[in-house]
């Protein structure tokens, strides 16, 4: 079994663990690499340079069974920019907060590398977004797992979003900013601003206005197999786009249009852990102070 192991950057509390998770995968056999990223991160917060592994190149990605991310949810989005289309199976051990993503705890390593190496896992796809433009952006990582976004830029003053659904007119949003999510990046941004909780299963996007002038303007639930368009207006020139946590400028004579990806993002889940389960443990469901 080859393994990959990713970060952006780790916490010096966390070091006991990752010095854990490397003598677990030496103990299994396992052969294991780090992401050049990760190498640097640890390197500079004075890691014990003699026990890092080797890094891997972004080319040998595929040759992976698996990727780990070591890190929190962000890391994981990063994650997914890394693996992209070789679909190689993701993850996520959390060294963050709150976990939506990268659900095993630094307690559970060991046995998430044992039910790996017995195969006692499931693999689920997890839709992504894509974003085309008659412009290149985000240096061809053109996709994302949580969310699209449409921002204002350098003012106070609200943008207009002229919003299409395969071509026919949906609404002109007056707003802060408009969001496209994915099942899973409903529980992110979109949720913040008052967008619903959506299944992975699903095969929906939700539209989510950041701030909307009019307030009886609210998300609305499309068909994942919608392809959304937009036109942009504004007293700026310039506008944000974002997908997950990567954002640049644009202008409003770019044409934007948004879909489902043909690929998929694959992340390695553990019985009897469920999705709703970690909605109510992330969300405090049923926690009550009186109790």
């Amino acid at each position: 079994m080859k393994i990959a192991l990713h970060g952006i950057g780790v916490q010096k509390e966390f070091f006991p663990a990752i010095h854990s998770l490397f003598s677990l995968l030496k103990e299994n056999g396992i052969q294991f690499y780090l992401t050049e990223s990760f190498h640097k991160s640890l390197k500079r917060q004075f890691f014990d340079k003699g026990k890092l592994p080797e890094t891997l190149s972004k080319t040998a990605i595929e040759e992976m069974d698996f990727v780990f991310s070591v890190g929190g949810d962000g890391t994981l989005l990063d994650t997914v920019c890394l693996v992209g289309r070789t679909e190689v199976p993701i993850l996520g051990i959390n060294t963050g907060r709150m976990g939506f993503l990268a659900t095993v705890a630094k307690e559970n390593i060991n046995d998430a590398i044992q039910n790996l190496l017995s195969g006692k896992y499931t693999l689920e796809a997890r839709s992504l977004l894509s974003l085309e433009s008659d412009k290149a952006h985000f240096n061809g990582l053109n996709f994302g797992l949580n969310e699209f976004t449409i921002h204002k830029r350098d003012t106070s003053s609200m943008i207009t979003v002229h919003t299409y659904i395969n071509d026919l007119y949906l609404n002109s949003y007056w707003a802060d900013g408009l969001i496209i999510a994915t099942p899973t990046g409903s529980t992110g941004y979109s949720l913040s601003c008052g967008g619903p909780l959506i299944t992975p299963g699903a095969r929906n996007f939700v539209i989510t206005p950041v701030s909307p002038h009019n307030l009886n303007v609210r998300p609305i639930i499309v068909s994942d197999e919608s392809e959304i368009s937009f036109r942009i207006e504004g007293r700026s020139e310039k506008f944000l786009i974002s997908l997950d946590s990567r954002s640049m400028p644009i202008d409003a004579s770019v044409k934007l249009k948004v879909k489902k990806a043909d690929f998929s993002a694959k992340l390695v889940k553990f019985a009897p852990n469920s999705y709703f389960d970690t909605l109510r443990q992330k969300l405090n469901w049923g926690f009550d102070m009186r109790n």
